[in-house]
């Protein structure tokens, strides 16, 4: 882990005048290929990363939650028998809303002081958000002595966003947030569930993190729109085709093709990337599985090419730093990672050539859009969990 839980636990001391009892975690997330497939029951190959966010706290006797976000400098309280959304400080929504769904699943969750500390990047695609919302179910287990399924833990975390945000969101961050192991990316069926943790194993190649130092501009109402494009194709392929598929996950490229003169474009273009998107996916598990990192990066390359024409969710700086990469030497593919208008790329680099890819990958963007970015380079590291405290003085 990459956060110092120690250090959370000396100013959880600091703020509250008391020692902490529980502390949890939970990582963020890249996504390597399978991208705006997961509201469309589709396939998602992320892992997660060495990035992580700390919760430390005691359990109390109310209902009431007293709340610190160390990097932000931030208090807040709320109470559990009235649980609604903070306007004025809206980081603490995910930790309501994970104790607003535990209570409809009658779990025990009382009151507690905690405070949250962490280092995944916020904005930029790599799922602070719900690593926020894992490290706060882990937090909620131990204080209630109780444990929900994976899976079950995983559509919590989308509830919240879904019920108490009102976002129309998949299933993926919070699932590779709570399941990831070090080591190994995951492949989901966000239909079934069904899940398979696949060795990352190259032997010349690692993954580069690029930032690009635009926060993402994806607001709810365009990630809702692409949801609605989407729900539009799929009206037309149920009528025309005759099938009972409700998701695009359901139907074939040659499917959208006997059907495109009855849709418009954008529909039709929003299926064609889910649809070869799937397909990418279910390659890329293969080629991983292979140690195939050249196989890899092109299907990461044609992704990417899918999501700026067909799904339109890249912005210039994006397409900038992605285009820079796939020119350096040893890079095997890049693509656009997370929502998209902003945020991060994933990049597959020949590990011999990481260095000077980071260094010039960096220099040129900076020559290019006059932005400085960043650049993480991280194994695929264990999903959430409890942490032991050993020290708080």
């Amino acid at each position: 882990m990459s956060t110092d839980v120690n250090h959370a636990a000396k100013a959880f001391k600091s703020y509250f005048g008391i020692t902490p009892l529980l502390a949890a975690r939970a990582p963020g997330r890249v996504n390597i290929i399978g991208e705006h497939t997961d509201y469309n029951d589709g396939f998602v190959l992320p892992m997660a990363i060495e990035h992580d966010t700390v919760i430390v706290g005691r359990p109390r006797t109310d209902k009431l939650l007293r709340m610190r976000a160390e990097n932000l400098d931030l208090n807040a309280e709320a109470r559990l028998d009235a649980r609604v959304r903070n306007a004025d400080q809206p980081w603490t929504d995910y930790l309501v809303g994970v104790a607003d769904e535990l209570f409809k699943l009658d779990k025990p969750v009382a009151g507690a002081d905690l405070l949250v500390m962490g280092d995944v990047p916020v904005g930029c695609g790599l799922s602070s958000s719900a690593a926020l919302e894992m490290a706060a179910l882990v937090f909620f287990e131990q204080a209630g002595a109780f444990k929900l399924e994976d899976a079950e833990a995983a559509r919590l975390g989308q509830r919240v966003e879904n019920n108490f945000l009102g976002l129309s969101t998949g299933i993926m961050d919070q699932f590779i947030s709570r399941c990831g192991r070090e080591n190994h990316a995951l492949f989901l069926d966000c239909r079934s569930y069904d899940f398979e943790r696949v060795p990352v194993a190259f032997d010349d190649a690692l993954f580069v993190i690029a930032n690009t130092a635009c926060p993402r501009g994806l607001t709810a109402s365009k990630y809702n729109e692409r949801v609605r494009e989407c729900g539009q194709a799929v009206d037309v392929l149920k009528s025309m085709l005759g099938k009972g598929g409700a998701k695009l996950r359901d139907y074939e490229l040659a499917d959208l093709l006997d059907v495109q003169e009855y849709l418009e474009d954008v529909p039709f273009r929003r299926a064609r990337h889910v649809i070869t998107e799937n397909a990418r996916t279910l390659e890329a598990r293969e080629a991983m599985r292979a140690g195939d990192a050249e196989s890899l990066g092109a299907l990461m390359n044609a992704s990417d090419e899918s999501l700026r024409i067909d799904y339109e969710v890249t912005s210039r700086e994006l397409d900038v730093l992605a285009g820079i990469a796939r020119e350096l030497p040893g890079c095997f593919g890049a693509r656009m990672t997370g929502a998209g208008f902003g945020g991060c790329t994933v990049n597959l680099v020949r590990r011999d050539r990481t260095a000077s890819f980071c260094d010039e990958l960096l220099r040129r963007y900076a020559s290019e859009t006059g932005i400085t970015g960043e650049v993480y380079i991280s194994a695929p590291a264990a999903g959430a969990g409890s942490v032991a405290l050993q020290s708080a003085s």
